[in-house]
């Protein structure tokens, strides 16, 4: 059975520092992205590093579902953009780790989608540094397998360029 943890949004969203936390559990890195779901606004803009199979997709499911939306999230690995309307806000998911070259996000329009009136998770976002936004949050996820296998530690940081 899932403990729930006390995650301090305040802390997250009002610090001028990083904040960092630990989850144990996949269902506790659900929560967390809950919560900062259940808090983020339109015009949000996050961008989500971390290796493959660290939790990336498990944080956003829990955004989608702080957002209100009921739709089954996976990573849009192929279709690069995922956009979800089915919550308070729109939720617009991108995965660019497939992408060749910055142009790509051009065709894809994805000024829309940063500056639009939903929140933008952005994976990989490190591939496309010069098109983000002058400010965003990056939301970093690492494991450390002497910790656990389950073990994560998750920085969110406000980055201004």
């Amino acid at each position: 059975m899932y403990k729930s943890k006390l995650f301090s949004l305040e802390e997250i969203f009002q610090s001028e520092e990083n904040y960092k936390t630990e989850t144990f559990s996949s269902e506790e890195t659900f929560h967390l992205g809950q919560k900062i779901g259940e808090q983020a606004k339109p015009g949000e803009v996050y961008t989500l590093i971390g290796d493959l199979g660290v939790g990336k997709t498990v944080l956003t499911q829990g955004i989608a579902k702080g957002l209100g939306i009921q739709d089954a999230v996976s990573s849009p690995t192929f279709t690069i953009v995922q956009v979800y309307e089915g919550g308070r806000i729109p939720f617009y998911h991108f995965d660019v780790y497939r992408i060749g070259d910055v142009e790509e996000m051009e065709e894809i329009g994805y000024e829309d989608y940063f500056y639009g009136q939903g929140v933008t998770m952005i994976e990989w976002a490190n591939l496309i540094a010069e098109v983000l936004p002058e400010r965003y949050r990056e939301i970093k996820i690492e494991k450390d397998l002497e910790r656990g296998f389950d073990y994560r530690k998750i920085t969110v940081s406000e980055v201004t360029k």
